[in-house]
């Protein structure tokens, strides 16, 4: 019989806390994992998540999302939603999750070259180019070339 080494949220072959991480859009479960930290982007600034992190609901922004799994490091380009913490679970709904090696830098320019050229002569129009302006801009500062 297969024995699990979480109990509670607790590894307990090290000791060390973990989280587990659900990441879900209208389409699909994108990826469930533990993870040790947890750094995504809220609309008005970002916010990192560790195990024993106080219960939480957070309106997210279009951004950077890393997800730290021992040496693995998960990013993701994610377009608005929520994100709640409850115990040591972060369940995280999105429209899109995009892994930042899928995302090209060119439909980015594109997009963003797209907005920019969108009329915006009402509030509403406006707000869909502002819409489609931070989005392109989120994901061209994910998809940015790292030195």
């Amino acid at each position: 019989m297969a024995t699990s080494h979480l109990e509670d949220g607790v590894d307990v072959t090290s000791g060390a806390r973990v989280l587990e991480c659900v990441v879900v859009t209208p389409e699909e479960t994108t990826l469930q994992t533990p993870a040790q930290f947890i750094a995504l982007p809220l609309f008005d600034g970002e916010i990192g998540i560790a195990p024993g992190r106080a219960p939480l609901i957070g309106r997210l922004g279009y951004g950077e999302m890393r997800i730290r799994e021992g040496s693995n490091l998960y990013r993701y380009y994610v377009d608005g939603g929520f994100v709640e913490v409850a115990g040591n679970m972060v369940s995280i709904l999105t429209q899109r999750a995009i892994r930042v090696e899928d995302l090209d830098l060119a439909d980015i320019e594109s997009a963003l070259t797209a907005a920019q050229q969108k009329p915006a002569n009402t509030p509403e129009t406006m707000a869909i180019r502002d819409r489609a302006l931070a989005q392109a801009r989120g994901q061209r500062w994910v998809a940015r070339p790292r030195s």
